[in-house]
């Protein structure tokens, strides 16, 4: 895991830049790649894979991925979480459990995911902020689960009770693509319409990424 985190710190240190580019510059194979195994979702999407416990995911989460969502016109957003957090808790299976009800219960009630009243922002950004900031760790697999639920304000019996809900079930199953997507260049990763996976390593500022996501969006 390490290595996928580290392949984003070019990027990420790029990003203090903000020098814009020439949108006509983008091209498969160097600003993005073409997946062997796209990923089903729809036109005019952007799906972010990351894990709690990656650092730069953390950071674009603070402000390049609100940013772009708001910059780019008609982006439908679609985060998913990798699980693959090595220890004997099996940390990232429960946060993708906790994640997958929590965008559920959001869309259920139309919230959207960026939203401060989101259950999935109020969960991801207490883990990011534990586990990045407060250097926190968890004793049990039982009191990540408890730190979780308490943080999105989701009640352990209605957990337990929405993990058998298919809606939650389809979702889960379809982050399992998570981990093939991450192993190419790390994380956080970004796919457009499920198939053009980004290399943020080629980019120099949120407009610059802005721009090549709305080329994509419409290919």
């Amino acid at each position: 895991m390490k290595k996928i985190f580290s392949k984003s710190l070019k990027f990420l240190s790029a990003f203090s830049l903000f020098v814009a580019i020439n949108a006509n510059a983008f091209s498969e194979g160097e600003d993005y790649i073409l997946l062997q195994k796209p990923i089903l979702t729809q036109k005019g999407t952007l799906i972010k894979i990351f894990s709690y416990a990656c650092p730069f995911c953390y950071k674009y989460d603070k402000i390049v991925v609100p940013t772009i969502v708001k910059k780019v016109e008609g982006l439908k957003y679609e985060p998913f979480h990798l699980k693959n957090k090595a220890n004997e808790h099996n940390e990232g299976e429960t946060a993708n459990k906790i994640f997958a009800v929590a965008i559920i219960k959001d869309k259920a009630k139309g919230v959207d995911l960026l939203s401060d009243d989101s259950l999935f922002k109020k969960a991801q950004m207490a883990y990011y902020e534990a586990y990045n900031d407060k250097k926190q760790r968890w004793s049990d697999a039982e009191s990540f689960l408890d730190f979780g639920l308490q943080a999105s304000g989701i009640s352990k019996a209605e957990y337990e009770k929405m993990l058998d809900d298919t809606k939650v079930q389809a979702l889960l199953e379809k982050w399992e693509q998570s981990y093939e997507i991450a192993k190419i260049r790390g994380v956080p990763a970004f796919v457009v319409n499920g198939k053009y996976l980004i290399n943020t390593a080629k980019l120099n500022s949120i407009d610059a990424m802005c721009k090549l996501i709305q080329e994509l969006m419409v290919k």
